[in-house]
């Protein structure tokens, strides 16, 4: 395979991941980081952008554009990188469109005069939000005039078997509707944004390299750390693994390629405002040795390793053998403008109102996050419960085999990419399916039994708001976690109703499965700046009530058995129209600009007072403060 000299292989790493089929290296994937031995460069900016409006939306494939610039294909506008397309422009047909959609761009390879070979298809995936990469070393050739073109075709079409679900429905009334009319028809509660959503990278390793790492850390055992690597396209290689502290210090180290590191005088990972050192993060240095009969190789990577045990029991939820109580939130990655577009002064902004709030974890609701945003847990203590797409499994023919095949692969990409993250305590295979039908035990005993195979260390759940005497998948998780929105969904406007409802539910749940419950969503809509006395629906005072008849009976039931409560939702966030949506969901504590409604108030009074209560915080920490 020809590759350029000195530089080694080349890849191109797309974090974002809304693609259709697969032809995918079968490799780790290792977030890509600079090092001695490899180079990342970041392709985000203004690409080249086309939507193919075409009835069948494939005249890009058909009339062959990544065979030339896009722009000889016909009109191209700007396109930000990372970024949804939707609302980027002033074009309503462009903000609802489904289909294909085409981004190119131009860029130089390094200090190489190589260009990417224009025509040649280098790699497809299916499903979103999950990263994918490919060798594009073979199709770099030295050309001093050219260079490197890159297409991508991108689309956001659901159907009953893609993670989300969906479906495409055409419209043949032609006294209501155009030839060809379609429209996607979605079965969960957000807009489905579509684009490239995260960086683009094209990075370096040697021609042998680490290809995966896998750290793990096991319950009851403090300061034991297992390791296994997986090297590629090294016949025989000399290996170091240097475990290092803060300060730089060696703690631990090997020569193999799996083993156990004992590390003494431990600094354990520990959730934000459970210990006065949180999120406390190791170095995991590798080194690997190699050479043919050619040329010698070494490839340096650095993981960071946050050392830390989890455990379940019946009533309680263990981090490094202490109960830990899950007072957080429910997200989206969802903003102006930028749609579900990665943004670091949005991710820094987050981050600084959840530990303003007081807020230790969230839920990444109804996807997997960004993985800089689960960087950023880990190195600020923030507990995850990671979930996959499995949102919105309301249809029977969604249970079928190829469903179940594509959502064992989501899971598989998903633990493949997390997994040596300390904050992920817990992964979550689907939000709110319906659980009732008969085809969802076999299809969810499935799923959770093949995520326990992958990672034996994490408990697994499974989110639901059925009825807890008919729910498939309660009877295989470890942890229950229950959605209801008493006062709201459920005999709307009756405030007094909530705590004799949420204590049956609670009751009923326990009684039947013996598990730690999770409150895992509840809240109410409500417009900042509306306000009514008494309270009535969708105004602040309302939304303030819900919460705390909710909270009494939360601190009842979690000196029993329930482990946590995650208030939907952190921040207002964008919807597809309808009559119940008034410019998108408004049941978060923050707007949608992060500006605090009242209940963000009332939460950080609780939130702190729930951390102080277990009286292990630094005198610092002892009340709210601005970070």
């Amino acid at each position: 395979m020809a590759r350029p000299e000195g530089l080694g292989v080349f890849r191109l790493s797309c974090l974002f991941a809304v693609f259709e089929a697969a032809c995918l290296l079968d490799t780790g994937m290792l977030f890509p980081r600079e090092s001695s031995s490899r180079e990342v460069k970041e392709l985000n900016g203004v690409w080249n952008f086309r939507a193919d409006r075409s009835p069948n939306r494939n005249r890009g494939f058909e009339r062959a554009w990544y065979k030339r610039r896009l722009a000889e294909t016909g009109p191209v506008i700007d396109m930000p990188v990372p970024a949804s397309y939707n609302d980027i422009t002033q074009d309503p047909t462009l903000r609802d469109f489904i289909g294909w959609v085409w981004y190119e761009r131009e860029a130089v390879v390094w200090k190489n005069t190589s260009s990417w070979v224009n025509g040649v298809k280098v790699t497809e995936h299916k499903g979103g939000h999950l990263p994918f990469e490919a060798e594009i070393g073979a199709l770099l050739r030295k050309d001093p005039t050219q260079p490197c073109r890159i297409t991508i075709a991108v689309n956001n079409t659901l159907s009953l078997d893609t993670l989300p679900p969906g479906s495409i429905q055409h419209m043949s009334d032609k006294t209501k509707y155009p030839d060809g009319y379609f429209v996607q028809s979605i079965f969960f509660d957000f807009f489905n944004y579509a684009g490239i959503h995260r960086s683009v990278l094209l990075y370096t390793t040697p021609k042998a390299y680490v290809d995966d790492i896998t750290v793990c850390c096991f319950p009851f055992i403090s300061g034991l750390v297992q390791y296994k690597l997986s090297v590629r396209d090294a016949v025989s290689a000399t290996i170091s693994v240097t475990l290092m502290d803060k300060g730089g210090h060696c703690v631990a180290s090997s020569s193999e390629l799996s083993g156990d590191l004992k590390v003494k005088d431990v600094n354990l990972w520990w959730p934000y405002l459970m210990h006065e050192n949180p999120g406390y993060l190791y170095s995991l240095e590798v080194r690997l040795k190699a050479a043919d009969e050619k040329s010698a190789y070494e490839d340096v990577y650095t993981l960071p390793v946050g050392i830390r045990t989890v455990n379940v029991t019946s009533t309680q939820f263990l981090i490094n053998n202490k109960p830990f109580y899950f007072h957080g939130v429910n997200k989206h990655e969802d903003s102006d403008i930028r749609g579900k577009g990665f943004d670091w002064p949005l991710i820094v902004k987050d981050f600084n109102l959840l530990k303003w709030l007081g807020a230790n974890s969230f839920r990444t609701s109804h996807y997997p996050y960004a993985e800089e945003i689960m960087q950023m847990c880990d190195r600020h203590g923030i507990v995850v419960i990671d979930e996959c797409p499995g949102v919105g499994i309301k249809d029977i023919r969604s249970f079928g085999n190829a469903s179940l095949t594509n959502h064992l692969v989501v899971m598989d990409e998903l633990v493949r990419r997390d997994k040596n993250h300390p904050s992920v305590v817990m992964w979550s295979v689907a939000n709110e399916p319906a659980a009732e039908m008969p085809p969802a035990d076999f299809y969810f005993k499935t799923v959770i039994q093949h995520t326990k195979a992958l990672d034996p260390t994490r408990p697994v759940t499974f989110v639901s708001d059925s009825n807890y005497a008919r729910d498939k998948g309660a009877p295989y998780v470890d942890v229950i976690c229950v959605n209801s929105y008493f006062s709201w969904y459920h005999d709307p406007g009756h405030l007094e109703l909530i705590p004799l409802q949420l204590n049956t539910q609670f009751e009923n749940w326990y009684r039947k499965y013996q598990k730690p419950i999770i409150q895992s969503e509840y809240g109410a809509d409500t417009v900042p700046g509306l306000h009514s006395d008494p309270p009535v629906m969708f105004t602040e005072e309302y939304q303030n009530i819900v919460l705390k008849n909710y909270h009494k009976v939360f601190d009842e039931k979690k000196k029993q058995y329930v482990i946590g409560e995650l208030i939907w939702n952190f921040a207002d966030f964008m919807t597809s129209q309808g009559v119940l949506r008034v410019v998108g969901n408004k049941k978060g504590v923050f707007t949608r600009q992060r500006q605090p409604k009242a209940a963000a108030f009332i939460l950080k009074e609780r939130y702190w007072r729930l951390a102080n209560e277990t009286g292990i915080l630094p005198p610092w920490t002892k009340y709210p403060c601005s970070f």
